[in-house]
This record gives C-alpha cells, sequence and structure tokens, in this order.
C-alpha cells in the first residue's frame, strides 16, 4: 500500500511516506514550528516520491496522546488532506509508535512509553510485541510517575522523555527489576506509524476524514470536525 503518515503530538514534526518498497522520510525537533513544517515535509515527500496525494492509498495521523495543539495539528491537516483526496485515514498512538521503535532499532520485546505531560504526570503505556508489531498490554494513561506500577518478571525496556525527566522513578517501576533506559528513543517519529497504521488498514479500520478521533487521554474529549466544516 502507498501510506503516509503525519505526527506532531510532540516536540517533534515528522512525516513518512512508504510506496510498499521504499520509505521517505522528514522530521525536525521545533515545537513551535509544527505548523509551518507539517504541510512543506508532506509536499517534500510526495514530490521525491513522485506521487500525488490522489495516489496514495491511506493516510495515518498520529493521534496522541502529546501536546494538545499539536495533537490538533496533525488531526486538522490530516483530515483535511484526507478529505481533499478521498482517502481513508487511521490513528497512531504516539506512545505506541515508540514502542515500535525499540523493536525496530533494538528487538526489544516488552516496552513501556512514557513521555512528558507536564504538571508532574507522564503519558504512558506498555506494549508487547506480536509478530514485529508492537502490542497494547494495559491501556493507556496519565499519571504520576510514582504510580507507575510494572510487573517484576518481564525485562523492561523504557523510551520517551518520562524517562529523561522521571528517570530513577521510571527505572524503578518494576521493582526489583529494573527498567533499561533506552535513551536513544526520545519521542514519536511517523516512520515507526507506518508498519502500525499498515496493520491497521488491512484490518479494514480506515475511517473517513470526518470520522478520525484524538487519543489527548488527559481531560479526554472527542474532536472529529474538519476544520471549517459543520
Amino acid at each position: 500500500m502507498r501510506l503516509l503518515a503525519i505526527d506532531t503530538a510532540t516536540e517533534f514534526c515528522s512525516v513518512a511516506l512508504t510506496d510498499g518498497q521504499a520509505t521517505l522520510i522528514r522530521g525536525e525537533e521545533a515545537p513551535r514550528r509544527h505548523a509551518d513544517l507539517l504541510l512543506p515535509f508532506v509536499q517534500s515527500v510526495l514530490a521525491e516520491a513522485g506521487l500525488s496525494l490522489q495516489q496514495l492509498d491511506g493516510l495515518i495521523i498520529g493521534r496522541g496522546p502529546g501536546s494538545f495543539t499539536g495533537v490538533r495539528i496533525a488531526a486538522g491537516v490530516g483530515q483535511g488532506l484526507a478529505f481533499s483526496a478521498d482517502l481513508p485515514v487511521v490513528g497512531v498512538s504516539s506512545l505506541q509508535a515508540m514502542a515500535q521503535a525499540a523493536w525496530r532499532l533494538h528487538e526489544a520485546s516488552h516496552v513501556v512509553s512514557a513521555i512528558d505531560a507536564r504538571m508532574g504526570e507522564v503519558y504512558v503505556g506498555t506494549y508487547s510485541v506480536i509478530d514485529g508489531l508492537m502490542s497494547k498490554t494495559m491501556p493507556e494513561q496519565v499519571m504520576p510517575p510514582t504510580q507507575v506500577s510494572l510487573a517484576s518478571d518481564v525485562e523492561w525496556q523504557g523510551v520517551g522523555t518520562g524517562f529523561e525527566t522521571y528517570t530513577e522513578i521510571l527505572q524503578n517501576a518494576a521493582q526489583p527489576a529494573t527498567v533499561q533506559q533506552l535513551k536513544d528513543i526520545r519521542l514519536p517519529h511517523a516512520l515507526d506509524m507506518l508498519p502500525l497504521g499498515l496493520a491497521a488498514f488491512t484490518r479494514n479500520e480506515g475511517v473517513a476524514a470526518d470520522q478520525f478521533e484524538v487519543h489527548y487521554v488527559r481531560n479526554e474529549v472527542t474532536w472529529q470536525k474538519l476544520p471549517g466544516r459543520e
């Protein structure tokens, strides 16, 4: 499948495109420039691939959790692109994408993803690999890092900015075992949303643009509207 993935849920803005064989990526850590960078990144990968938006089979949107504004930027732009080209959409969790990166880069089997959610809390989720894809093993939540508790009989590897801010607390979340921090995976990348999104499309989970839902986790709000549309 020809798929485009976009993500702005965290400080990192990224785009990834696959035609089923080659993959093109763009990305930059620029928390206040997502709205300026996202569309040029999309146009750049499409031009390099020699594809138009209408030639794609679907769009993958990073649905959060993360920055409220960042999640809405990807959702709004993604919905607009999908609507204009009549493309189906799937959402991929930013936490799950980081876990997928841990598998891609380190072949990690059991991963806890934690994003610094500010206000003394983290967005957190746990995942285990099944056939090369990271599957959720508990509901994604927001909580103080001191409340994160992991099974001690699993060899956990941890990713995300939560482990930078609350290193010792989260490394000890599986006491008496220690969670191994993978310091090279700080933020999600659209690249790791591609295999997860492909799997979702294969399961026929694609929806119309106006049915796409974001995943704020904190103060959960359903948001499905296309910008400028009733």
